[in-house]
């Protein structure tokens, strides 16, 4: 585990990042339930190349991501910590070892633990206390707790009006051996093709957005 100190939303975090599959899209490398490659990776693996290629950000999620107001999550934060009696310390992108993938936590938690914030809108958090976290964000954390070498991660979903919906999950192993195995595969495949695009005579970009 490599971590990196840079502000998430930043443009050190930005090209940190740029590039490179990270665990908050690892679902379209592998499918949540039946633990085999998605058909979602070679559409992400065309968007990693491009924004190789142009230096640019071009992930609708991270543009999102930046969007978000940071009050209420602060407020999540301010939430968590008391519930939980622990301090969460904030960390800007986590790489694997080989910097060939990567993740951004919320948190990281003591010496074993994690942290996911979602702030979503009313009628999304309903739903989160109605069904539950569901498998939609399972390769999310499992992810995060591979390229941390964490054992617990906790998910939480904060409304500032509504009860709030905490889970902590484990590591499963049998999931991450998979995912470990697809996502290896994919980086190599990744690596492949940028030597193909080199050899076709295309050079990467300078990012556009210099490190803050």
């Amino acid at each position: 585990m490599i971590v990196l100190d840079v502000e998430q939303g930043s443009g050190a975090w930005l090209d940190a990042r740029r590039g490179l599959p990270t665990a908050s899209q690892f679902h379209r490398l592998i499918t949540a339930k039946t633990m085999r490659p998605s058909e979602q990776a070679t559409g992400y693996r065309n968007l990693l190349l491009a924004e190789w290629l142009l230096g640019g950000n071009l992930d609708e999620d991270v543009s999102q991501f930046m969007q978000r107001g940071s009050d209420l999550e602060e407020g999540a934060f301010d939430f968590y910590e008391l519930r939980q009696e622990m301090d969460v310390d904030r960390v800007g992108f986590v790489l694997r070892d080989d910097r060939r993938a990567g993740c951004s936590p919320d948190g990281l938690v003591g010496t074993d633990g994690g942290l996911e914030l979602k702030c979503p809108s009313p009628q999304v958090h309903i739903g989160y206390l109605l069904d539950g976290m569901g498998d939609a964000y399972r390769a999310q954390v499992q992810g995060c707790l591979y390229v941390c070498g964490r054992e617990w991660w906790d998910w939480l979903s904060y409304h500032p009006t509504l009860p709030p919906v905490l889970v902590r999950c484990y590591r499963d192993e049998p999931f991450i051996k998979a995912l470990t195995s697809i996502l290896d595969a994919f980086c190599d495949h990744l690596d492949a093709m940028k030597e193909d695009l080199k050899h076709r005579g295309f050079t990467p970009a300078v990012p556009t957005m210099a490190a803050n």
